[in-house]
């Protein structure tokens, strides 16, 4: 069954064997949406490396030298592995949803490991590999505090979270080429592409849920930023992506 093939992913410790199943996730696979599932182990399964320490001890580097551009990129991957236990929790977490639901999640499961993998392949052109440098958890905190509420999770990680990395990829992709790293481009603009879909996915089962429960998306917002502590949005925006995101003018309006 899908919802519990996702669970069991997301236990899955060994880097390489979490990407590689989570690539292989078939989202045709059985949904029972009523299903309420039990992990076995604290989520998410994962490595003694990468180190995680507090945003603000992640050492800052250069770009100018090849251990500078590693580290940024390595923070890239950490992103997408992120990405990858974050949209396989939602599809075994919450219980009662559209089939829909679980599928879309599983496929951006799918798509965040072949993020993580094409970042990774490439940070082995520079002699490095996922795990080498620091991390942070920020990612996941966000996803422990929303875990009671999928409205919450979908607001305020899609929407908020992976909003921003739509807003912040294209001066990163020009930083790393300038930086004579032509390489990374390409790969920048396959993960923004795929990033624009899977924002737009959080948006959409989020004004479904407030539809649910009677809430007007752009009323329900902040009170629920507020509640869970999440990052204050700021700009610059990248309006262009945010608009294919589904993102209305009224929306785009209204940020700070």
């Amino acid at each position: 069954m899908l919802r519990s093939l996702a669970l069991a992913i997301l236990e899955t410790a060994p880097i390489g064997e979490k990407v590689a199943a989570a690539r292989a996730l078939d989202d045709r696979l059985a949904v029972v949406p009523e299903s309420v599932l039990v992990p076995r182990t604290t989520l998410p399964g994962r490595e003694e490396r990468p180190i995680l320490v507090p945003p603000a001890q992640v050492p800052r580097r250069g770009l100018h030298t090849r251990e500078g551009r590693g580290a940024l990129l390595h923070a890239l991957a950490h992103i997408e592995f992120n990405a990858i236990d974050l949209a396989l929790d939602a599809v075994w977490r919450f219980p009662g949803l559209p089939e829909d639901f679980y599928r879309d999640w599983a496929r951006v499961a799918k798509e965040e490991a072949g993020h993580f993998t094409l970042i990774n392949d490439h940070l082995a052109s520079l002699g490095y590999t996922y795990g080498d440098f620091p991390a942070h958890r920020g990612l996941w905190d966000m996803a422990e505090k929303t875990a009671d509420d999928p409205l919450a999770r979908m607001a305020l990680v899609p929407c908020t979270m992976e909003a921003h990395g739509l807003d912040v990829s294209p001066a990163i992709r020009d930083k790393l080429v300038q930086a004579g790293d032509p390489a990374a481009g390409p790969i920048l603009d396959v993960i923004l592409r795929d990033e624009v879909g899977h924002v737009g996915a959080g948006l959409r089962w989020y004004r479904y849920l407030c539809d649910q429960r009677g809430l007007v998306p752009e009323d329900a917002y902040e009170p629920l930023s507020r509640a869970y502590g999440a990052p204050r949005r700021r700009g610059p925006y990248n309006l262009a992506a945010r608009r294919q995101a589904g993102f209305g003018e009224e929306e785009l309006a209204a940020l700070p």
